[in-house]
């Protein structure tokens, strides 16, 4: 075969080409950290990094989704462990009512601090987050307890917040109020705010003896009991809660991981690479220099 000195030429100036390739390849890598920049880089790194980084926004949006969790169960927590604090005191009132010895005025003003208990019980129970009712199920945008109404009215709304915490997990972060606020087996059959409508009836009756008020101390002990059990629920979910969180905390720091591997560069190797080929190529620069014969022009000169 006859090599002439075109052939060398075309075959130099296609080294050249190469050559400039890698090196814009290798300083591309420099600069963004990355291994690939398009996916005609590395068609299987750039599919399985697409897949990576789905499962990398999915565990970020489940730790979203954990603060979300946490606004609701501590905020109820909080909401009836200042109900419980309220019942308590109505208990001793009750107590103290329940004395015979007790004048008429005395239970009146048993009677007005119990309504005003009422009603701070009722604000309770009405606690929003946001914009959020947080004790009405996922009827979030109407209130829950109405005292304007006789009996007053409590939503049986026992429909389950459920947020996802994790893939195809979904833990509720609500409380039911019938179980706290509209309890059904109580004295009147009607709930926490009607058996405390009732208790402040007997108070301001005349008629009504001491033993017919301390009845109202079982209805209220059990109004009690549901409280703690709520919350004993709620507990058991936060603590379930934080175990999940941990979890998707590692899952994040293993899917990042995962990604760096597939795509990062190893910034050492790329600056060893980029150093080889530069000497490639001057190499190169120079052994095309000799392949060029000298013209008429180079002897004019």
């Amino acid at each position: 075969m006859r090599v002439t000195q075109g052939m060398l030429a075309e075959n130099m100036l296609r080294n050249l080409s190469a050559s400039y390739a890698k090196l814009g390849k290798y300083q591309d890598q420099l600069s963004t950290g990355k291994k690939i920049n398009r996916p005609s880089d590395d068609p299987v790194v750039a599919m399985k990094g697409m897949a990576y980084r789905t499962n990398l926004t999915e565990v970020e949006q489940f730790k979203r989704n954990f603060s979300e969790a946490y606004n609701w169960i501590e905020n109820s927590d909080a909401a009836l462990d200042e109900a419980t604090q309220v019942l308590q005191r109505i208990r001793e009132l009750v107590v103290q009512a329940s004395n015979d010895t007790y004048e008429a005025s005395q239970r009146a003003a048993i009677s007005e601090e119990i309504k005003q208990l009422t009603e701070h019980l009722a604000s309770i129970a009405n606690t929003k987050v946001g914009d959020k009712y947080i004790f009405n199920g996922t009827d979030t945008l109407k209130q829950p307890v109405d005292l304007s109404q006789a009996p007053p009215v409590v939503s049986k709304n026992t429909d389950e917040i459920k947020i996802e915490l994790s893939k195809g997990i979904y833990i509720p972060v609500n409380v039911n109020p019938t179980k706290v606020f509209n309890y059904d087996n109580t004295a009147k059959g009607n709930g926490l705010f009607s058996d405390l409508e009732f208790l402040n009836n007997d108070l301001n009756d005349a008629t009504k003896s001491g033993k017919d008020i301390s009845q109202y101390l079982s209805y209220i002990d059990q109004h009690i009991s549901n409280l703690l059990s709520a919350r004993a629920e709620l507990g058991a979910r936060l603590n379930r809660v934080e175990l999940m969180e941990e979890r998707v905390d590692q899952q994040e720091v293993i899917a990042h991981r995962i990604l760096s591997d597939n795509e990062d560069a190893d910034i050492e190797r790329v600056i060893t690479a980029l150093k080889t080929q530069e000497s490639v190529h001057r190499a190169a620069l120079g052994v095309g220099a000799r392949i060029i014969q000298p013209t008429l022009l180079d002897f004019l000169r």
